[in-house]
């Protein structure tokens, strides 16, 4: 099979298409024939090398695909099975998605209904979970005031669409200009240019300021985050698109005691816990309810173009690759 290997951490570069075998089936794994993937800036972390010896090389990336059961082993899966997959330490302890087929873990694979294609299903499952996990911690009632710091994120977009579908006023952020109508376009009400301080810029809508914050940059602008909020507002903090990698920082942890004060990240789900979830955020997109924002389609050869694309951060939206 085709897969892309990294032999080492570096640049795009490092991401190689090499034939390697196709995983052998053993008891409680499937392999899956990966139809497609996102891509999330875990692994261009991972690909530059700051997992450290939680990631050893070689390894193929991608910590989710959808696709078919090849192989269903002893899980009680059928061949042909649309499924996606997520997380549990794949691409970093195990091979991961990047390839046209992956053996992954039962407790990772997630049966599916859906009539989306490839790419569409592909943009999903940890984009939307991780959001629905962000906004689920926030806890937010219909007609409060959302601020999305990171707004034009895969998961800030996704977050700003599930937030309007539940009745939130959406407060969102880029620091480029030419990205305010992708926010605009995916439902935002407010939308700040992000200069490192914007807590001036909320009071000046907001007075006491906004009910919730999804903090998805982290460390570099949690403060001034943290100086958006009303008295007993509640902050999420989420992504590090900052690049610095404290996860539970000072800032956070210093918060005034009226902050409910949470963090979300992915690497707790499964198949038990999500598979419920992923369904209904399928649906809703069918629907027409919430938005799915691509920005790119890449083919399995086009992967470091993908990747060079994210470091820039270029994109306004999820980049996605179709397994051919």
């Amino acid at each position: 099979m085709q897969a892309i290997v990294v032999e080492q951490p570096g640049p795009p570069e490092v991401l190689q298409i090499k034939e390697v075998p196709t995983p052998t089936v053993r008891p409680g794994w499937v392999l899956v024939r990966v139809r497609a993937f996102g891509l999330n800036r875990s692994e261009m972390f991972t690909r530059q090398g700051h997992s450290g010896a939680a990631v050893p090389f070689p390894r193929i990336l991608g910590i989710e695909c959808v696709g078919e059961v090849a192989d269903p082993s002893d899980s009680g899966l059928q061949p042909g099975q649309t499924v996606a997959a997520l997380m549990g330490q794949m691409g970093r302890q195990y091979d991961g998605g990047y390839a046209e087929y992956a053996l992954l873990p039962l407790a990772q694979i997630i049966p599916l209904r859906t009539s989306l294609d490839w790419a569409e299903l592909g943009a999903i499952p940890e984009t939307f979970i991780t959001a629905h996990g962000s906004l689920a911690a926030l806890q937010p009632q219909p007609g409060q005031t959302l601020l999305i710091r990171g707004g034009t994120s895969s998961v800030g977009l996704a977050a700003g669409t599930m937030a309007k579908a539940q009745g939130l006023t959406v407060l969102t952020t880029t620091r480029r200009p030419a990205k305010q109508a992708t926010l605009r376009a995916n439902g935002a009400d407010h939308v700040l240019i992000d200069s490192g301080s914007i807590a001036d810029d909320v009071r000046t809508l907001y007075p006491a300021g906004v009910d919730l914050v999804l903090e998805l940059v982290g460390q570099p602008t949690l403060r001034d985050s943290l100086a958006c909020l009303r008295p007993h507002g509640a902050i999420c903090q989420t992504g590090l698109l900052g690049n610095q990698w404290d996860y539970w920082v000072t800032e956070l942890a210093d918060a005034p005691p009226t902050v409910r004060r949470s963090t979300y990240n992915s690497e707790t789900v499964t198949a038990a816990n999500s598979a419920a979830t992923l369904q209904q955020i399928v649906a809703q997109v069918e629907a027409g309810r919430y938005r799915l924002n691509i920005d790119r389609v890449f083919r399995l050869d086009e992967i470091v173009a993908a990747h060079t694309l994210m470091e820039q951060s270029g994109a306004q939206g999820k980049l996605v690759v179709v397994v051919d």
